[in-house]
């Protein structure tokens, strides 16, 4: 794998991971706005998503992203091995379980009540097949 198609590769499990982040974010702010009211604005949103324990599980894939584009926009390039890794680290957090807690269990939770969160969850496991 040459480092261009290594950073494709890397490119397209991040493009895959925003749309989940994006699908999770939306499905948290429908149950949050159930039970606590609207959110005001997307500025409101932002701080409920880096403060607020409701949405704290969500961190480990946020920090997944950010540290895909710190690979990403790293003067060595990347490398199959990073993709390697990277695949494997998506492989190891997007695991639900209804017996879980923390990121698994509301992952579960999320694949449970929404469609949008399944056709995103299938098409990151699909980069790591």
């Amino acid at each position: 794998m040459t480092n261009d198609t290594a950073r494709e590769h890397l490119t397209e499990l991040r493009t895959a991971l925003l749309r989940l982040h994006k699908a999770l974010i939306d499905s948290e702010q429908i149950e949050y706005a159930r039970l606590f009211g609207t959110v005001a604005s997307p500025a409101a949103l932002l701080h409920l998503l880096e403060h607020d324990p409701w949405f704290a599980w969500l961190h480990p894939i946020s920090g997944m992203i950010v540290t895909i584009d710190e690979a990403l926009d790293a003067d060595e390039g990347v490398t199959e091995y990073d993709v390697s890794e990277f695949t494997k680290n998506a492989s190891a957090i997007l695991v639900p379980s209804e017996a879980g807690e923390g990121f698994a269990r509301h992952y579960y939770e999320a694949l449970q009540r929404d469609p949008d969160v399944i056709l995103a969850h299938a098409n990151v496991t699909r980069l790591h097949r």
